[in-house]
């Protein structure tokens, strides 16, 4: 803990995150209590593959100091943040703000503020950093090296996610598990919409004002913050759903704002997923694993392959189910990275050749992780603003001819279409499209990013930018490869971008994609797993048999 009371921050991305779940879900549903315990260590190495496309959730809650008033900024005081064991200079406090800004008679919530000093003694305009998710927190950066040279940096708490009102629904983390071994059945899609329903009825029954928690009402968070931190003009950093915030900053507030970096970047609309876009994307990769020696050997179109797995995918392996809707759902997700994307498509060929044991293990995985990988309250009244009612998400999200269809769009979607699903707050139609702005924006994309596909921000977003620039990396996938593959050449990029308004990405050198998995093969750590299994009871009968064996021989010698 800092002096000021808040947790010390030695916040990383999602893997910490990940573990700690892991930790905590040893004491499971009575079906998972069956699981050996060894079996962890397996799971564990799949489940640190997939935290890069998950993020964590917030700290401990905070409440609303006696006496503050709405825009007030209490208790800044020195406090160290930690990033990547480096330790920062920084003051961490409180934002106060109202719940819900159209009610005149709103209660007040409580927000963390962390702004870590800048290394030189006058430095530009700070960078306020806005998260991915959502569901995940805004307080957890971890590349903090070269940015905050000449730069503050600034982490405030998501309304709804990370303050005094936490949207925790954990009866939707309990439906998200699925039944009858379908995640992604009619059952099982209206269990979770109707879970969505319970947990907003409870919510609204405990005084939470849910119309308060959407995407204007954080940026209004953002500028209390900057108002109260005294800055005149501010950089934008964010990633993802992130960036979907720092749009609707640069629509409402562009005089506040200096230069905005976005990304993986996500315009109106697309937090849907569309079968055709995934489809592309597989086609995409199965050209590229044309002319990869090792994946090419395997098969003579992923594409293809992908299908006939997916629409023939078996019941079991061994005497471990396999879910077909969990396996879909994790695929999905890990394809947003090209790091697990490699091992999802080796899983995929490994089960085309008759071995499906690495789909065993993403179901296992499934359980482990997802449930409790996310706040579902907050990831419900954010991500649900572009689910239109009026589409049949059971049928669009997936069509026969389709390798994957849209498993995350079927899931959200669906559950919504067969149940009531969640209130979500009225968004402004004029946040409902790109909106022209002048504010100097720099889109970081990857070519083969799942999650964010690059021609959304290149096709609807950047002709509405009037000082709008787009790098696209060849064969990156979302965030985290942008942050992790070649890290000095993305400080670099937005470093040269904030201070002169240029955009240098010659420090980039291509990585073509590598489809060799290694031992971070899900079929051989499934295989491994049992493995572990059928051995560690083995070795207990021997050790007890050897036990035995020794007090019989001291009693017969005496």
């Amino acid at each position: 803990m800092d002096g000021n009371g808040h947790e010390k921050s030695n916040y990383g991305f999602a893997s910490d995150r990940i573990f700690s779940i892991l930790k905590r879900r040893l004491r499971m549903t009575p079906k998972m209590k069956r699981t050996p315990r060894i079996v962890l260590c397996t799971i564990a190495i799949l489940i640190s593959l997939l935290a890069t496309s998950c993020g964590g959730k917030g700290q401990a809650l905070l409440t609303v100091p006696e006496g503050a008033r709405a825009g007030d900024l209490v208790g800044m005081e020195p406090c160290t943040y930690n990033a990547n064991k480096v330790d920062y200079q920084s003051d961490c406090g409180t934002l106060v703000v109202p719940e819900n800004r159209s009610n005149p008679d709103s209660r007040l919530i409580a927000l963390p503020v962390i702004r870590v000093h800048a290394l030189e003694d006058a430095p530009a305009e700070p960078i306020f950093w806005f998260a991915g998710g959502p569901g995940s927190t805004n307080m957890s950066f971890s590349h903090l090296e070269g940015l905050v040279d000449r730069h503050d940096f600034v982490m405030v708490g998501y309304h709804g996610m990370d303050g005094s009102v936490v949207l925790e629904c954990p009866e939707m983390a309990s439906a998200a598990k699925g039944v009858n071994e379908n995640l992604l059945s009619e059952e099982s899609l209206t269990s979770f919409g109707d879970a969505m329903t319970e947990c907003a009825e409870r919510l609204d029954e405990e005084k939470v004002d849910l119309v308060g928690y959407s995407i204007p009402e954080i940026v209004e968070d953002m500028e209390a913050a900057r108002t109260a931190l005294g800055y005149e003009r501010v950089n934008l950093l964010s990633g993802s759903y992130g960036t979907r915030v720092a749009m609707i900053y640069a629509w409402m507030y562009p005089e506040s704002l200096h230069r905005s970096a976005m990304i993986s970047v996500n315009p109106p609309g697309h937090f849907v997923w569309e079968p055709d876009t995934i489809d592309a994307l597989i086609a995409y990769d199965a050209e590229l694993c044309a002319q990869d020696p090792g994946c090419s050997d395997r098969t003579g179109d992923l594409a293809e392959t992908m299908w006939d797995v997916s629409h023939n995918m078996p019941e079991r392996w061994l005497l471990i189910p396999i879910d077909p809707g969990k396996v879909r759902f994790i695929t999905h997700f890990m394809l947003f990275h090209r790091g697990t994307a490699a091992s999802v498509f080796d899983a995929y060929l490994a089960a085309a050749e008759g071995d499906p044991s690495g789909f065993a293990l993403m179901s296992l995985a499934y359980d482990f992780m997802i449930p409790s990988a996310l706040t579902w309250g907050d990831w419900a009244a954010k991500g649900g603003i572009d689910y239109d009612l009026r589409r049949d998400w059971l049928t669009e999200m997936d069509p026969p001819d389709s390798a994957l269809g849209a498993p995350t769009s079927l899931f959200v979607g669906g559950a919504t279409q067969l149940s009531g699903g969640w209130p979500v707050a009225p968004m402004p139609d004029e946040f409902r499209e790109v909106q022209p702005t002048d504010v100097e924006t720099l889109l970081v994309s990857g070519s083969m990013d799942y999650s964010t596909p690059a021609q959304f921000a290149t096709e609807e977003l950047l002709p509405k930018l009037t000082n709008g620039q787009q790098v696209t990396l060849s064969e990156y996938g979302h965030v985290s490869d942008v942050w992790s593959l070649q890290p000095e050449a993305t400080v670099h990029l937005l470093t040269t971008f904030y201070d002169t308004g240029e955009v240098d990405d010659s420090l980039f050198v291509y990585q073509p994609m590598n489809y060799d998995v290694g031992m971070m093969s899900f079929p051989l750590l499934a295989k491994v797993l049992v493995g572990l299994v059928i051995l560690v009871p083995l070795l207990l009968i021997v050790g007890v048999w050897l036990i035995v064996r020794r007090v019989r021989r001291r009693r017969s010698a005496t």
